[in-house]
C-alpha cells in the first residue's frame, strides 16, 4: 500500500474505507432477473450520475439516496445524521405511486430502460423545495439553475438500501474514467506524499496551468485533474471539447510524474460555498489531502437583479472552516496576471510596482476571439487549446439562439414572431419557429390547461429549443408561457448566454379586444376554466432581454427591435439595412 492510500486511512474517516455497492458478478444475472419483475423507477440524468458516485465510493460515507434524517442534518448543519461532513443533500425524489411503499424492492434503470439497481425502500419522506433553495442555494430566485430544476422534481423523497448491477456505461475516454479505488491505486504507484486536486468545468489555460503547477512544487506532489464531466452549468463548453483540451495539455506540458488526469462523473449543483466543500469532500475520498478553491467556486453567475448568487471568496472561506477535519488543506493563490514584458505570470499581491500587465475574461475569449474566428494569443492559452477550441466552437454568428416569446394570449406574439423570421432569414440565419398552438396540435395533442399540462407542454417547446440551439440553429418560440419558474428552467435548459426573452407587453384589455378566437369572452362566461389573465395568473419577467409595446410600435418595428439586441450579441451580423436599428 502506498504513502497515498495509507494516508487517506490514518487521518480522516472520509475516504478511509469506500463504500462498494456492486453486486458480486456470480450474483448478477440472477438479480437481474429478479430486478425484471419489480416495479421500476426511470432515474433522471442527475440522479444517474448521483448513484454512480454513491456505488463506486465517491460520496463516501454516504451509501444511499439520504433518508429524512440526513436530509435535515445537511439542510440545517451541512452532516450527515452521523456527524460527517456533506453539505448537498443526495436524494431520489418521486411523485407518490401507489406501488411505491416501505419494504418494497423497486428497480433504478436508467433513460434507456437499462437496470442499475435495486432499491429496498426504507424511507419515504415529503421534502420542501423552498426550504431545500434557501438553505442550500441561498436563494430563491428562479435565474438560478438548480433552485428552477427543482420545482418539477418530485415531492416525496426515498431512501433504502441499494445493490447496484451494473454501473452506468460511458462509451468516451474509457481509459480516463477511474472510481476513487482506481484513482487511490494510481497516485499511491506515483508515490508522492502529497496529492493537489483541481476541479473544473472549463477548458484550461496558462493562468490555470501555471497555478496547478505552483501549487504542486509548493507541496512537492502531484495533480489530480479532475474534470465534472456529468452534468455541470447549462451552456458550458462540452466535455468532449473540454477532456480533448486536458489530454492535449497533460501530455505535453506536465512531468507524467507529476499530473493523473481522471474524469469525475459529477452532476453540478452550482452551489457555491456548499458545492466548493462537497468537491473536497469527493476528491478526498478519490485521495487528494490538498484541493484548490478558486474565486467564484461552482458559482451560477447572476440572479435576476443582476447580483452575484456568491460572494467571490465566499466558498474560500467555508472550505477553510472544514478543512482540517475533512483532511484536505486548502490551496489559495491570489489572482495570477500576465506581465507581458517579462513574459510570465504573477499573482496580483506580487505585482512590482507600474508593472504593464495583460489579460482576458471569458467574456472576451467568447466575444472578441472565438465568436470572430480570432486566434488566442498563446501567453494566454496553449496552441494546441486554441485550436481545439477554435474547431468546436464557431464564430458567434453562426452559433445557436433562443427568441423566447411570452405574453399574454393576443398580445402579438405571433405576428411579431412573422416579422422576426423573415428580417433573421434576409440576414442568413437558418430559422425554426415553435408556435404555441402549432405545438400543441403536433407535439402536445391531448394536453389541457391546468398548471401540470402548461408547463410540460412549455417543457416540451423548450427541450425542442434547446437541441435546435445546441446544433447552431435560431428559434423562435412564441408561447403564452405564463409562469416565471419554468421559463427560467428552459433559459437553464438552453443555456442563459444563449437564450433572449422577449416580453411582449399588451395590457389585459387590449388582448380581449384583439381576441378573434372568442377565447376570453368563454373564459369570462365560465366556460373555459384556469386562462390565462381571466382565472389564472400570468407572471410577467423581472428582466426580460428586450420588452415590446405592441401599442405604439408595429410588428415590423418590434422585430427590428429583437433583430438589433441579436446584432449587439453578436447572433446576427448586421448590414447596411440594421445599422439605424442598432443605432436605436
Amino acid at each position: 500500500m502506498g504513502d497515498v492510500e495509507r494516508d487517506v486511512e490514518t487521518i480522516t474517516p472520509y475516504g478511509g474505507r469506500l463504500v462498494d455497492l456492486l453486486v458480486a458478478p456470480e450474483q448478477q444475472e440472477e438479480m437481474k432477473r429478479y430486478a425484471s419483475t419489480l416495479p421500476s423507477l426511470q432515474l433522471s440524468d442527475r440522479s444517474v450520475c448521483d448513484l454512480e458516485l454513491l456505488v463506486t465510493g465517491g460520496f463516501s460515507p454516504l451509501d444511499r439516496f439520504m433518508g429524512a434524517d440526513d436530509h435535515q442534518r445537511v439542510l440545517d448543519e451541512m452532516r450527515l445524521a452521523n456527524g460527517f461532513i456533506f453539505p448537498i443533500p443526495i436524494t431520489l425524489p418521486v411523485e407518490a405511486r401507489d406501488d411505491l411503499h416501505l419494504d418494497r424492492d423497486v428497480t433504478l434503470r436508467n433513460a434507456k430502460n437499462e437496470i442499475l439497481a435495486v432499491m429496498t425502500i426504507e424511507e419515504i419522506y415529503r421534502w420542501d423545495v423552498d426550504e431545500v433553495a434557501a438553505k442550500v442555494f441561498q436563494t430563491l430566485d428562479l435565474r438560478h439553475p438548480l433552485v428552477a430544476e427543482m420545482h418539477r422534481w418530485g415531492r416525496f423523497n426515498i431512501s433504502g438500501r441499494l445493490q447496484a448491477l451494473q454501473l452506468p456505461k460511458h462509451y468516451d475516454f474509457a481509459d480516463l474514467r477511474l472510481t476513487p479505488a482506481q484513482v487511490r491505486e494510481r497516485l499511491a504507484t506515483i508515490g508522492r506524499p502529497n496529492v493537489v486536486a483541481f476541479q473544473t468545468r472549463n477548458p484550461l489555460h496558462r493562468v490555470h496551468e501555471e497555478l496547478t503547477k505552483r501549487a504542486i512544487q509548493e507541496v512537492d506532489g502531484v495533480l489530480l485533474l479532475h474534470p465534472s464531466v456529468g452534468m455541470t452549468k447549462p451552456g458550458d463548453v462540452d466535455h468532449y471539447t473540454r477532456v480533448r483540451t486536458y489530454k492535449a495539455l497533460a501530455q505535453r506540458y506536465y512531468d507524467q510524474d507529476r499530473i493523473l488526469l481522471s474524469l469525475l462523473p459529477l452532476a453540478m449543483r452550482m452551489a457555491g460555498p456548499r458545492e466548493a466543500l462537497w468537491h473536497a469532500l469527493i476528491r478526498r475520498n478519490h485521495g487528494a489531502n490538498h484541493f484548490v478553491v478558486g474565486r467564484d467556486h461552482a458559482s451560477p453567475g447572476k440572479d435576476s437583479t443582476g447580483t452575484p448568487f456568491y460572494g467571490p471568496y465566499d466558498a474560500q472561506e467555508l472550505v477553510g472552516k472544514f478543512s482540517e477535519e475533512l483532511g484536505v488543506k486548502l490551496v489559495l493563490f491570489d489572482e495570477l496576471v500576465y506581465l507581458p514584458d517579462e513574459e510570465r505570470y504573477e499573482q496580483v499581491s506580487r505585482l512590482p510596482y507600474g508593472a504593464r500587465i495583460a489579460s482576458i475574461s471569458g467574456t472576451q475569449v467568447r466575444e472578441e476571439f472565438l465568436s470572430i474566428g480570432r486566434t488566442l494569443p498563446e501567453w494566454f492559452t496553449r496552441p494546441e487549446v486554441a485550436e481545439i477550441l477554435a474547431e468546436t466552437y464557431p464564430p458567434r454568428h453562426r452559433q445557436g439562439v433562443c427568441i423566447w416569446m411570452t405574453g399574454l394570449s393576443g398580445a402579438g406574439k405571433s405576428t411579431t414572431a412573422d416579422a422576426l423570421t423573415v428580417m433573421l432569414l434576409q440576414q442568413g440565419r437558418q430559422v425554426t419557429v415553435l408556435d404555441g398552438d402549432v405545438v400543441r396540435t403536433h407535439l402536445s395533442q391531448g394536453l389541457g390547461f391546468t398548471k401540470e399540462d402548461r408547463d410540460t407542454n412549455i417543457r416540451r417547446i423548450g427541450f425542442v429549443a434547446a437541441e435546435i440551439v445546441r446544433h447552431g440553429g435560431v428559434v423562435i418560440c412564441a408561447a403564452v408561457s405564463p409562469y416565471r419558474a419554468t421559463r427560467d428552467e428552459i433559459r437553464n435548459m438552453v443555456g442563459s448566454d444563449h437564450f433572449v426573452e422577449v416580453f411582449v407587453d399588451t395590457p389585459l384589455e387590449v388582448c380581449e379586444q384583439r381576441d378573434t378566437k372568442g377565447m376570453y369572452a368563454k373564459a369570462r362566461r365560465g366556460e373555459i376554466k384556469d386562462f390565462t389573465g381571466i382565472d389564472d395568473p400570468y407572471e410577467p419577467p423581472f428582466s426580460p432581454e428586450v420588452q415590446l409595446n405592441t401599442l405604439s410600435s408595429s410588428p415590423g418595428e418590434n422585430a427590428e427591435r429583437i433583430v438589433a439586441h441579436l446584432v449587439r450579441s453578436g447572433f446576427v451580423r448586421a448590414d447596411d439595412s440594421l445599422i439605424a436599428a442598432v443605432a436605436d
